[in-house]
Formats: structure tokens, C-alpha cells, sequence
């Protein structure tokens, strides 16, 4: 094929007439999908190995998955909150018992999932903990990522994800993460929550030091103040537990969960916690017109039975040693530090060879896609029913550029 019949310099030259340029992608245009390999409009495959940044944890199509969407399709797709439909309840159940908590509360993107962390948050610190009106505070970390909203980038300490976005939603303090005396220091009587994400994506997948989140669930018991865990990209599986934080032997009162909920297929989110908790709500004290719609609930509670049998937590586990085996290899051979738990990853390229910008780049054109983050690190991200095989082959492709 010579270059003037290829279709995707044009597809890339549409995007970038008409599209705000709020993301910086990779030059290839994905036109089908199956398993972990995508399609370009050109006939090219390659190996996905971002999952959609975690939203993709079941592999694209999933099968059971694609067939609950399909089946819902030709039934019902959207009610809003204002009646209940019928597969409203098996999904809350299921996520709820997933999680070991007494409610679940649906929405559709993981930044409205963390919106409302933060509102019910607020909320139980004035009506149960006494906090005085308007005077809520929640801790949080340095180099978190947990949306885009105006009062999540409020407390982002990313200059590209902040700047000009002022003025700021105050109500937030930052301590670095993984320090536990700057958490202590930083928690007052009017700290109603620490949010905190139990492995940072977005900052290079930085898992906090052993005993950190132990330490973390002791003093928010001491000082009467919520934890909540930010699940959205590091749970359902893609660690080699249902929950990073699982790894740390913790339990939350909050989990914020997105992403890989959907299964691929269609945005959902969710808040689940105790009736302590999310029961302080009230109608018409918050919602969501496509919140838990019946297409929605169909496939997230397709994607709670999925995990329900344990498989895919169990190949994260095993398929990321491998991954995490073949990285380490190539430390000191182009790669000086390689973090993370299950089948995600991030590798510090070494900076004298290339930015991780180029490093994706480099891969794509060897037929495997990843993403880049600060610097030069990049993030290896597969969705979990990715083989052997295709571990060694992507592991292969970086040694290769480096």
C-alpha cells in the first residue's frame, strides 16, 4: 500500500480540524478491535497494551459483555432516576456485595464518581462528625490524578491539568504521598476524608511503600475521618487483587470506582460505602439523568460477575509477574526503574536515550501501543486477557527500541 492510498494521514488531518486539542494522540486510527489487538482504518494490527487506561481490563468485545449490551439494546436503555427499572437492583446488589459494602451509588464518568466522594464526604462530615458548616476539609496527595473537573483540578499539583483553570475550589490540603507523619500533621478536626489513590497512575504508577495504607486506615479510626479509596484506574482486577488496596491488607469506607465498570462498552461509575455513609443523602441532594441507566447497569453487572469468579484477578496476578519479570530484565539496559503491581507497569526509560513520547511512538511503529506520562516514563497497561505470548512479544519490542 503506498502512502497516497492510506487512510489514516487523513483521518489524522479531520481530528486535528476539527477537534479541540485537549489530548496529544499517537498517530494511529483504531477501526476495530477483539481481545487485546486493534485494527487501524489502514488493515495494521496492533497490540493494545494501555486497556484504555484501565476501562479495557476485560479485553475489547468481551464477549458475555458485547451480548448484555446487545440483549439490553433491543429492551430498554434509559429510564432516568426518576422510575427504577428492572436492572437497576441486580447491578447495585452485586457491585455493593463486590465490595462488602450496604449501598452503591451509579454514575457515569470516574470524575463524577469522585464529585460525589467528595460531596457525600462533606456532607457526613457536617451531619455525623459535627464539622462546622462550610469548613470540610480533605486531605489528598501530591501528583494524584483523579479528573478534570474545576474542583478536582483545584487540588492537582500538575501544572498542564491546573494552570488557567483558576479561581480554585478550596477545601483540600496535599501532603506528599506515601508520608504518613506529613498525613498526620496535615489531618484537623475539621478533616472530614483523605482521598487517596492506592497506586498513582497518572504520576507514573507509584505504588506507596509497605505498610503506608495500614498506617493511613489507623489514623483516619483515631480522628474519625473517611478513607476513601480511588479505584477507578488500580481496581477491578488489573493489580492481581479486585482492589489495589487489597494488597495492603486495608479496607476503605469509600470505594470510587469507573473505568473498567463499563467494560469498554459504556461510561459507568459508582460510590460504593455503609449506610453510615452514602445514607446521608437525601432526594434531590445529588443525581444523574444517565446515572445507573438500564444499559449501564446490564453491563456493569455483566462485568461484577466476571469478576465475581476470581479469574481475571488471578491472571493479573500471574500474567503481571511475567510482564514484571521480562521488565525488570531490562533495567540498567535502557530502563532505570520499573514500578507497579499485577499487569501494570511504569518504566523509566532512560532520559539520555529518549523521552517516553518518543519511546511510545517508537513502539507504535513496532505494532505495540502504550502511553507516556511525565518525562520518560511510560505506562504498560494490557488488558487482562492478553497470553503469555503477547507479554513476550511487547517486552520484546521495547528491549528492541532500547
Amino acid at each position: 500500500m503506498t502512502d497516497v492510498d492510506m487512510r489514516t494521514p487523513g483521518a489524522l488531518a479531520d481530528a486535528e480540524r476539527w477537534t479541540a486539542h485537549n489530548y496529544h494522540p499517537l498517530p494511529v486510527v483504531i477501526a476495530e478491535a477483539e481481545g487485546a489487538w486493534v485494527t487501524d482504518v489502514d488493515g495494521r494490527r496492533y497490540l493494545d497494551f494501555l486497556a484504555g487506561y484501565s476501562a479495557l481490563n476485560f479485553g475489547h468485545r468481551h464477549p458475555a459483555l458485547i451480548a448484555a449490551a446487545h440483549a439490553q439494546l433491543d429492551k430498554l436503555t434509559l429510564t432516568s432516576r426518576a422510575f427504577v427499572h428492572d436492572q437497576f437492583a441486580d447491578f447495585c446488589r452485586g457491585l455493593a456485595e463486590l465490595c462488602g459494602k450496604d449501598l452503591v451509588l451509579p454514575m457515569n464518568t470516574g470524575a463524577e464518581a469522585v464529585e460525589t466522594g467528595i460531596k457525600v464526604a462533606r456532607k457526613w462530615g457536617y451531619r455525623v462528625k459535627g464539622v462546622p458548616d462550610g469548613r470540610a476539609e480533605i486531605v489528598v496527595a501530591a501528583n494524584n490524578f483523579h479528573g478534570r473537573t474545576t474542583t478536582i483540578v483545584s487540588f492537582s499539583t500538575d501544572p498542564d491539568a491546573r494552570d488557567d483553570f483558576g479561581p480554585y475550589t478550596p477545601g483540600f490540603t496535599i501532603v506528599d504521598f506515601g508520608d504518613l507523619d506529613a498525613l498526620a500533621a496535615a489531618v484537623t478536626d475539621n478533616t472530614v476524608a483523605v482521598l487517596l489513590e492506592p497506586i498513582q497512575g497518572e504520576a507514573g504508577v507509584l505504588v506507596p511503600p509497605a505498610g503506608y495504607f495500614a498506617g493511613v486506615r489507623r489514623l483516619c479510626d483515631e480522628r474519625n475521618v473517611l478513607l476513601i479509596a480511588d479505584e477507578i484506574q488500580s481496581g477491578l482486577g488489573r493489580t492481581g487483587k479486585t482492589f489495589a488496596i487489597e494488597h495492603e491488607g486495608v479496607v476503605p469506607d469509600m470505594y470510587l470506582l469507573g473505568k473498567a465498570l463499563g467494560g469498554g462498552i459504556v461510561p459507568v461509575s459508582a460510590v460504593a460505602a455503609d449506610r453510615s455513609v452514602l445514607g446521608v443523602l437525601k432526594p434531590g441532594e445529588h443525581g444523574s439523568t444517565f446515572g445507573g441507566n438500564p444499559l449501564a447497569c446490564a453491563v456493569g453487572a455483566e462485568v461484577v460477575r466476571l469478576l465475581a469468579t476470581g479469574e481475571f484477578q488471578e491472571r493479573s496476578a500471574r500474567l503481571g509477574a511475567r510482564l514484571h519479570e521480562g521488565l525488570s530484565g531490562l533495567i540498567g539496559r535502557g530502563v532505570h526503574a520499573v514500578r507497579g503491581r499485577g499487569l501494570w507497569a511504569g518504566v523509566d526509560i532512560d532520559p539520555a536515550l529518549m523521552t517516553g513520547r518518543e519511546a511510545v511512538e517508537r513502539l507504535a511503529h513496532r505494532g505495540v501501543l502504550a502511553k507516556d506520562t511525565h518525562g520518560s516514563t511510560i505506562r504498560l497497561a494490557p488488558p487482562l486477557v492478553v497470553t503469555e505470548e503477547e507479554i513476550d512479544h511487547a517486552v520484546e519490542q521495547l528491549r528492541a527500541i532500547l
